[in-house]
């Protein structure tokens, strides 16, 4: 689905990607670790296809279209949504209204999206004007499951979260990655993970995400550079142990 090729990107004058190589498959969940300053959000950045930062070398392919120089409505009209750590807040612009922009010619019913998501109070609210952390982030999920992207980048969506928004925000990540953590005894392993069609690029610090989806692989950036692949689960324990210099030794 998703091919980042040698991938080198700029902001301003400073290099802040040199040379990033990424593939993902329909079915897959990508985990990104890595020191704040290192990159990961200007990947994701890069790849929603914001201004600012200028691809100087290198391609992103979508379901084996280029896109690396295509306009954010184009990116979001193929299947790219984005959840930011920080999301801007709109003025004038009802919550209810941008879900229903999100949807797009998808058939959606925005009230009761808005109550699986605990939000249906705020449909006529601005969109995220005055939301607490846990709110902003219920309220892009709401916008993303209206959206039914086939790729979702999530920029730290344990951010600014209280553990009983956590619960539900893993839930609706889940429900986005069209993951199901309860067995299915008729189906193989593999005939259930081939069922999902969407792709996952998601950043973590803390790593609480990962008790609530089902994560193929891992890796770190470091310095604008991947390395480190692994098992998701098995890079949260080495970096909560010895933090993000054995990194730095393996770039050497």
């Amino acid at each position: 689905m998703l091919e980042v090729k040698d991938l080198h990107v700029n902001i301003g004058d400073k290099k802040v990607l040199k040379g990033v190589d990424l593939q993902l498959d329909h079915d897959e969940t990508f985990i990104l670790f890595g020191p704040n300053g290192s990159g990961k959000t200007s990947l994701l950045m890069t790849i929603m296809g914001f201004g600012g930062y200028e691809v100087v070398q290198g391609s992103i392919y979508l379901n084996g279209e280029d896109v690396t120089h295509m306009p954010i409505y184009e990116r979001a009209r193929r299947g790219i949504g984005m959840s930011f750590q920080r999301p801007p807040t709109i003025n004038g612009l009802k919550t209810r209204n941008m879900v229903e922009l999100c949807a797009g010619e998808n058939e959606v019913d925005v009230d009761a999206l808005a109550e699986e998501v605990n939000l249906q109070d705020f449909l006529d609210r601005d969109v995220n004007s005055g939301f607490s952390g846990g709110e902003l982030k219920r309220s892009e999920l709401l916008q993303l499951l209206a959206q039914k992207p086939e790729l979702v980048l999530f920029d730290e969506p344990e951010s600014g979260v209280d553990l009983e928004n956590m619960a539900l925000i893993g839930k609706m990540v889940r429900r986005l990655l069209e993951q199901d953590l309860q067995p299915q005894p008729d189906k193989s392993m593999k005939e259930q993970k081939n069922q999902r069609k969407t792709s996952g690029l998601i950043i973590t610090h803390t790593g609480h995400i990962l008790d609530y989806i089902n994560a193929d692989r891992g890796m770190v950036m470091y310095n604008g550079v991947l390395c480190c692949a692994a098992r998701p689960r098995d890079i949260l324990e080495h970096v909560r142990e010895y933090g993000y210099e054995e990194c730095v030794k393996c770039l050497k």
